[in-house]
């Protein structure tokens, strides 16, 4: 990684880290409402989530006592959206009816691309197999991330990646994946805050995607042992996590105390 330099922005990852879908993750409101806010950095928030739309995420951490802005919130669904912009292409959309109005706009009518996200109700052989025909007809197939797993409150679940993977092994094609771990994506976090990669750092629950996927990109990751989180996970990146922390709030207490 890059030479360290002084910190001036902290990204955070949201499902695992700061909450688990309707639970937040105890003390988390408190570390960042009360201490990171305090501190004289740049905060942003960064998921790969595609099950709800920027605006119903929003309101979900908000219930959860949780004090976050909207353009403080970086998603992959807008890096797909940006993208499909960039392409000037019409996607078949595997992804979350609720995630949605996040592509208003986005013309879908005789479909010219793939775009695929955590959508397990059009995980199915008819939509899969419409998916598989329209890439082999040259149609791109764009991931909006190809996480493995993540987790629910009953337990660790599949995530887009497999099925991504069915369709790259099927079609002989590789995905142009969008979110975490892709460094694009965490460069475009960070547009607008002044703040070089070597200036922030990544907290997550995700060993590859959140600090694998920073520390590639020259930030420092801090991997937390809460939501899919699985002992030994720290050794399956190289380089190992800057730092592993039980939870988000003690990860804030060593940024407070060691890395300002």
């Amino acid at each position: 990684m890059a030479a360290r330099r002084a910190l001036k922005a902290v990204l955070v990852d949201l499902n695992g880290t700061l909450h688990v879908e309707d639970s937040a993750v105890p003390g988390a409101q408190e570390a960042l409402k009360r201490q990171l806010r305090s501190a004289p950095i740049t905060i942003r928030f960064v998921t790969n989530t595609t099950k709800e739309s920027k605006r119903d995420l929003l309101e979900r951490l908000t219930r959860l006592g949780f004090d976050i802005a909207e353009n403080e919130i970086f998603t992959s669904l807008t890096a797909a959206r940006n993208l499909l912009e960039q392409k000037h292409v019409r996607p078949l959309l595997l992804v979350d009816d609720k995630a949605l109005p996040d592509f208003t706009g986005i013309g879908t009518d005789d479909p010219n691309a793939v775009v695929v996200g955590l959508a397990p109700e059009h995980f199915h052989y008819e939509m899969m197999n419409k998916a598989f025909r329209l890439i082999l007809d040259g149609a791109p197939l764009i991931a909006i991330h190809k996480a493995r797993y993540f987790k629910k409150k009953d337990g660790l679940s599949l995530g887009p990646g497999p099925f991504v993977t069915g369709l790259e092994y099927a079609t002989d094609t590789k995905a142009t994946v969008v979110g975490k771990p892709e460094k694009t994506f965490f460069l475009e976090a960070l547009r607008g805050t002044g703040c070089a990669p070597e200036e922030a750092v990544m907290i997550g629950d995700d060993c590859r995607d959140d600090v694998g996927g920073a520390q590639d990109a020259g930030m420092r990751g801090i991997l937390v042992r809460t939501g899919k989180y699985r002992p030994a996970d720290e050794d399956k990146i190289n380089p190992a996590p800057y730092l592993t922390c039980e939870s988000f709030p003690e990860a804030v207490e060593h940024i407070l105390k060691s890395m300002l």
